[in-house]
């Protein structure tokens, strides 16, 4: 997908509801390298099997950096069935990777943290708007439309969505 700008007001074209997934770390001391780098390294193949999977649910992910401690994903999916059904299945690269972070985590003492969040928003609940951006967020996992298709105001998408 293009990062070539789009000119003008565009917003998603997703009417169906939407599961957004943030999931992050954050490193609490930087020397302890052997604590917070495994953590880092393991989202990359997890996201590639999920991508490779058609599908697997999940619509399209953002990194994001919130300064030089923290790193989190923004994730997109079809369905909280398909998240669920993704974090426990015993032979997708999800399993080994979270009882792996788990032996870690007991040993680095505090050494690095992990969160996530879920939230399940159903159609008529979210509504978005890029002004002058590349294809983003939801609109770059779903499709990006013109914001008059659905509506000029958040609250017309809103009712439409």
């Amino acid at each position: 997908m293009s990062d070539k700008p789009i000119e003008g007001r565009m917003t998603a074209a997703s009417g169906s509801g939407v599961v957004v997934f943030l999931i992050g770390m954050r490193i609490n001391d930087f020397t302890a390298v052997r604590s917070w780098w495994p953590v880092a390294r393991a989202m990359a193949p997890m996201l590639r099997e999920l991508k490779e999977d058609g599908d697997s649910g999940l619509l399209g992910v953002k990194t994001l950096l919130a300064g030089p401690r923290e790193t989190y994903l923004v994730q997109y999916w079809e369905s909280k069935e398909k998240l669920l059904a993704y974090a426990a299945a015993p032979d997708r690269s999800h399993r080994p990777a979270w009882a792996a972070f788990n032996r870690r985590l007991r040993e680095g003492r505090g050494k690095v943290g992990f969160w996530h969040e879920t939230y399940v928003v159903p159609a008529g609940s979210h509504e978005a708007v890029y002004v002058n951006m590349p294809p983003y967020g939801l609109a770059r996992a779903t499709e990006v439309v013109p914001v008059g298709r659905k509506g000029e105001r958040a609250g017309e998408r809103l009712r439409m969505a």
